[in-house]
């Protein structure tokens, strides 16, 4: 694969493109119009464009601890130059802003504020634990709001499900931490790894993920939603606790390693059981 594609980690950009289009189904609880469709085209490729952005930006600031972390990077492994690799960033981000600018003023200001929140993380922020899990979090949220506010719709639904987005993915960076330890304590990464140990950060993990689990029960205690979330969500709450509790009881990289990687399938199901709950039946 091309270092300029690699950089982006096409298929992040892909996953927060298609994120669009998840936000703005799960708001209307219907396949989008074909006039809509135009402004959700528009929207995916900001998500893409400015998520690539962002990815190289991080790659840039990250480029000695990737040294240590990840030397086979674009960047460290020589291929790509860091001046060069800004000026792939800023071109992506251009392009990201006028596509919010053809959508409407709303989606402008949320794309330059996440941007601004990526740009304020991968430079500062990050060295802050806590801080920069939050922020990280944040920007995945970021394009299901942005589908809902494309199309004029944030109803209760949507924000419950970026809610338990927001927790989930802020326990599985707090999860991570313990993967990265070792160049972050190198590079004075202050992560809740480096600063307490891995067991505080596995207990933190818990503890975010029983706050989303708490969350999954609320559309259909409100009767937000229809019956096929229950029975994915209930397997998406017992994946996040068995994940957490599994790096409790042995909080090692190599166990961490395979949790965050397993979080990310009780995301996938979470999400779909929140487009099928979404759809009346």
């Amino acid at each position: 694969m091309h270092p300029l594609i690699r950089i982006i980690r096409p298929v992040n950009c892909i996953m927060m493109g298609i994120a669009t289009f998840v936000g703005a189904f799960i708001s209307l609880g219907s396949i989008p119009s074909i006039t809509a469709l135009y402004k959700l085209m528009l929207a995916f490729i900001t998500a893409f464009t400015l998520t690539g952005a962002s990815m190289i930006i991080n790659d840039y600031f990250d480029r000695e601890i990737d040294k240590i972390n990840d030397p086979t990077r674009p960047i460290p492994s020589g291929e790509i130059s860091p001046s060069g690799a800004l000026v792939y960033a800023a071109m992506l981000s251009i392009i990201g802003l006028l596509s919010a600018i053809l959508i409407g003023t709303k989606c402008l200001i949320m794309a330059l504020v996440a941007l601004a929140v990526a740009i304020a993380y991968n430079s500062c922020c990050k060295r802050y634990g806590i801080i920069g899990n939050l922020m990280v979090s944040f920007c995945v949220v970021v394009p299901f709001i942005y589908g809902g506010l494309a199309l004029g719709s944030l109803r209760a639904y949507l924000i419950l499900f970026i809610s338990m987005v927001f927790l989930t993915n802020t326990g599985r960076e707090v999860m991570k931490g313990i993967v990265d330890i070792e160049g972050d304590k190198k590079h004075g990464i202050a992560t809740i790894a480096v600063r307490y140990g891995p067991k505080s950060a596995a207990i933190l993990t818990l503890i975010l993920f029983l706050m989303a689990v708490a969350l999954s029960i609320l559309p259909p205690l409100f009767k937000l939603t229809s019956w096929p979330y229950i029975p994915l969500v209930l397997i998406t709450d017992i994946g996040l606790i068995y994940s957490a509790i599994s790096v409790m009881k042995k909080s090692s990289k190599e166990v961490a390693i395979r949790e965050k990687k397993r979080v990310l399938i009780w995301m996938l199901i979470g999400l779909i059981a929140f487009m099928l709950g979404s759809i009346r039946l």
